[in-house]
């Protein structure tokens, strides 16, 4: 199992959510709420409203998402959703662990004691460079104030 940090469309309430818990695709089990311990600028971008994480480590602001463990079936489905590596790069990043799911949760696995885990993350170094100019976020929701909505692939 490998844990991955989710700050888009793939958390509950979002659009894609629904990917996270088809059982077909793997197994993403939620394991809480997290941010990151760097800051990232976190942009939506490009004519579908999609969520990047710019990886410009030291930039931006310390995003939130959620935290899953997944199998390996649901990291592959995952890479080939976020179109990586292209699209999206999938890096190793640390998280602060902000609510853990559970008692005594976050005792497992390594620099879960001070509350910092280590994460894939979907992040993007291939992007154009007026993205850099875009609205920083600190966290997502496609129907949140920016008035933003994500389209699905469906829709496009």
């Amino acid at each position: 199992m490998a844990r991955v940090f989710v700050y888009g469309t793939l958390k509950k309430g979002q659009p894609n959510y629904k990917h996270m818990i088809n059982t077909a695709k793997g197994l993403a089990k939620f394991q809480g709420r997290g941010r990151t311990v760097e800051k990232y600028p976190l942009v939506i971008a490009g004519k579908y409203n999609i969520p990047y994480m710019l990886n410009i480590p030291g930039t931006g602001h310390h995003v939130a998402g959620e935290i899953y463990s997944v199998d390996d079936q649901m990291l592959q489905f995952l890479d080939e959703f976020e179109g990586c590596p292209d699209m999206y790069q999938r890096t190793l990043m640390q998280i602060e662990v902000v609510e853990w799911e559970g008692k005594g949760g976050a005792g497992e696995g390594r620099g879960a004691a001070e509350g910092v885990v280590e994460c894939f993350v979907y992040s993007t170094m291939t992007y154009p460079p007026e993205w850099v100019g875009l609205p920083y976020h600190d966290s997502y929701d496609s129907s949140g104030k920016h008035g933003l909505s994500y389209v699905l692939r469906e829709s496009r």
